[in-house]
């Protein structure tokens, strides 16, 4: 398993030699401040592939003693700080993966046991001139190693999370874990910063709060951590230019997860991408699920299938564009505590299956890769009625194009017939019901609700992205028991077309009316007359 106290830089160097390696070692500047202060306890969770355990090589390699890393760092971010000199290799790095100790034992007791040992041993070979008071006890070998040599330890935990993946109903390994922590953290002097990663944030346990010490850095909350794990708008969008790839590609892809930092009193949202999809996608040139190769959508479906009222409809409604209002407050951040739908939608935001958005208190399908594994995961499930609509998705997307109102209004009607959630009661429910079945059009579309436009706003309009510019851009206007003759002179009456003007040539306009009595949809397409 290799040494565990001060592992050298051998894993960053190897990032850094990668053919992509975007810099965050801005990361450092955070943790440099947070050094031997009351907030130097971090637990940053996020969802696989976001540079976790990326960021915890660097950590280890900039921190650590035995090897001088400036050259390594030279050029990047955190050299242009003053601070750089001040913590460069000062103390002493523990880093261990959680995951490595788990698989290897059969019980807590046994896992922990072998971890204090390793860490024991690895010490006292490196100081053995230092006299020990016990030599068996991890948090005093500690004590007297930081007593001899004056140098605090950084400690970094990565997949620090596992036991409550792998124990998932054993609730006395998960407290003796948490009390293992505790104890061995917690008011220790010799803790310079402690620094745990996972994909879930710190377990609640009512009054049994073990690690109450733990400022929490998650994907409901990121703080100040937020653009260091996952990769920036920015940043794909200069991983695009030099890698000669089309960014609005990029972004109807791996975009989606919005994560709103407080800084200086003013919220700054920042659009993290998934950054190995981006990878996987800059280096191959083509634009895929790229989550399959990490993650199955069986973990996935074992959540969507929960039979809490509600999530089903939550989850179809996510599926054709809707934001789902949610209260985080409940979640236990276990994979087992579910008490209703908003559990289960919440442990979804941690695993990246769903992004939240701070300001409105919502979750949404993030984008297009990872709606993919919904669909994966309903397409074995029993929601056929929605495997249907989005299968036919594509033939009527087919018939807009063609201007065939009839098959256009003849689709809709089927989805609303089939999917008993889409009771109409007004135009919103009738939205909802367009974008289900009207799937497909993300394929080759940007879909904006609301468009701004000349005189208000166009209820759904298809924008073409760049990679598919034959496709013609689509205005529709919906009407709850009018005409839809008179949703298409809405459009040209409030000159909704005004904000597409670059689209004139090639400009479909759609009026889609529901009728109350008939319980039918209507649905006249126009070409835009220039």
């Amino acid at each position: 398993m290799g040494s565990y106290l001060n592992p050298g830089s051998i894993e960053f160097q190897e990032c850094l030699n990668s053919e992509i390696y975007v810099d965050k070692t801005g990361l450092l500047i955070q943790t440099n401040r947070l050094l031997r202060t009351k907030q130097k306890f971090v637990c940053i969770s996020r969802p696989r592939r976001f540079g976790k355990s990326m960021a915890a090589d660097m950590l280890a390699a900039y921190y650590g003693q035995g090897e001088n890393t400036e050259e390594l760092f030279r050029g990047l971010k955190i050299s242009e700080v003053p601070t750089f000199h001040q913590h460069l290799n000062q103390y002493d790095v523990i880093k261990i993966n959680m995951q490595e100790f788990l698989s290897t034992t059969k019980s807590v007791e046994e896992m922990l046991k072998m971890l204090s040992d390793y860490l024991v041993w690895d010490l006292k070979e490196t100081y053995a001139a230092v006299r020990l008071r016990d030599e068996k006890n991890l948090i005093q070998v500690m004590k007297d190693v930081f007593a001899y040599t004056g140098h605090p330890f950084v400690i970094l935990i990565d997949e620090w999370d596992c036991l409550f993946r792998e124990y998932k109903q054993n609730v006395d390994a998960q407290k003796a874990y948490l009390d293992f922590l505790r104890a061995w953290l917690k008011d220790k002097a010799y803790v310079a910063l402690a620094y745990m990663t996972g994909i879930l944030p710190v377990k609640k346990y009512g009054s049994h709060s073990a690690l109450n010490m733990f400022t929490e850095y998650s994907m409901t909350n990121p703080r100040e951590m937020a653009e260091y794990f996952g990769f920036t708008e920015e940043e794909v969008k200069e991983l695009c230019e030099k890698y000669k790839r089309c960014f609005e590609e990029a972004q109807a892809w791996y975009d989606g997860y919005e994560l709103v930092a407080v800084e200086a009193e003013k919220k700054r949202t920042y659009s993290m991408y998934s950054p190995k999809s981006v990878v996987d996608a800059m280096l191959s040139g083509i634009f895929d699920n790229y989550w399959n190769q990490t993650e199955t959508y069986e973990a996935l479906k074992i959540y969507i299938q929960m039979n809490f009222d509600g999530l089903k409809d939550s989850v179809i409604r996510m599926l054709a564009g809707d934001r789902i209002p949610i209260n985080i407050g409940t979640f236990s951040n276990d994979m087992t505590t579910f008490q209703s739908k908003d559990d289960v939608l919440t442990l979804l935001v941690h695993l990246g299956y769903l992004s939240y958005r701070w300001t409105d208190k919502t979750v949404a399908i993030p984008n297009k890769e990872v709606a993919q594994e919904y669909i994966n995961a309903i397409s074995s499930m029993d929601w056929n009625e929605v495997i249907h609509s989005v299968e036919a998705s594509k033939k009527l997307l087919e018939a807009l194009w063609n201007m065939d109102g009839e098959t256009v209004a003849n689709g809709i009607d089927k989805v609303h017939q089939e999917i008993y959630i889409l009771e109409y009661n007004d135009e919103n429910s009738l939205s909802c019901t367009i974008h289900l079945a009207f799937y497909f059009a993300r394929e080759y579309y940007t879909v904006i609700r609301e468009l701004p436009t000349g005189k208000g706003f166009a209820d759904v309009c298809f924008i073409p992205r760049k990679s598919y510019a034959d496709k013609p851009a689509v205005v529709i206007e919906l009407k709850w028991d009018k005409e839809a003759e008179g949703a298409i002179k809405q459009i040209n009456d409030k000159n909704y077309v005004a904000a597409l003007k670059e689209y004139h040539g090639n400009l479909l306009l759609a009026g889609i009316n529901y009728d109350k009595k008939t319980k039918k949809h209507s649905c006249k397409i126009e070409k835009l007359k220039l």
